[in-house]
């Protein structure tokens, strides 16, 4: 089990705002990775650095060293490819206006796809991945949109899945969901780490010791401690992530 993605002694501000202070760790491969921790404490800045989604933000200033596959990513000059490799998955479904099929085909004709038969293949296969070509099969042509919202996330997970990617990095993927569509992309994502990274950002504590293998717990821009998930959980090494954990704070 090597490491896929590495901090090194990163730390990232927005003007005179700290967002991550010194922030040192690293994350294994075909895992998943949960990142827990209050509001502002820099979650998401961290998944906005290893896809460089950071490079949106104008006041944004990121110091250290952020690796993917031994890879400085922020000396990656075509930043698509970078995203290729490392894709990311919102709160809220970001479907586009498109049927079902073609949101899973957009990005590989991006990529310089056209052939039917190469397409269905992606599609097809995509949507088996993501647990959802049952559902949707004989809608494939109806637009995306009309889809639930827990089918929706799961069709966004297949398009993120339809490129040449490693990584998925998911921010809050189902704080928008009833319980049942959130159960189904938790079995989701222990299938998907038999071959993908996962980095999952979560609020819900039940979910980060359910799915993942490890857990980093961010407090103020800073890790305050990462270990196994387990470990975290039941015999954490640091007082401040007991009181996270066990609601006495945060």
């Amino acid at each position: 089990m090597g490491v896929h993605v590495q901090f090194k002694n990163v730390t990232v501000s927005y003007g005179r705002k700290t967002a991550l202070r010194d922030v040192s760790l690293e994350i294994p491969e075909r895992r998943i990775f949960a990142v827990i921790g209050p509001a502002n404490s820099g979650k998401t800045t961290f998944l906005k650095c290893i896809n460089r989604t950071i490079d949106f933000v104008a006041s944004a200033k990121v110091r250290g060293r952020v690796s993917v596959d031994g890879e400085d990513v922020f000396a990656i000059r075509n930043v698509y490819e970078l995203r290729r490799k490392v894709g990311m998955v919102f709160p809220l479904p970001v479907g586009l206006p498109l049927s079902v099929y073609e949101n899973v085909a957009y990005a590989p004709r991006r990529a310089g796809i056209h052939a039917r038969h190469e397409l269905d293949e992606i599609v097809e296969t995509c949507l088996r991945q993501a647990m959802l070509w049952e559902e949707v099969k004989d809608r494939l042509n109806k637009p995306a949109l009309g889809l639930s919202g827990g089918q929706q996330q799961r069709l966004c997970i297949a398009r993120c899945l339809a490129v040449e990617l490693e990584v998925i990095l998911m921010d809050e993927p189902t704080s928008a969901l009833d319980p049942v569509a959130t159960s189904k992309i938790e079995g989701l994502l222990e299938e998907l780490a038999e071959k993908y990274t996962i980095v999952i950002v979560t609020h819900n504590m039940q979910q980060a010791a359910r799915v993942s293998d490890y857990t980093s717990f961010f407090l103020s821009g800073k890790v305050i401690e990462t270990d196994k998930t387990e470990v975290i959980f039941s015999n954490p090494a640091n007082k401040k992530t007991e009181d996270y954990i066990t609601g006495r704070f945060g």
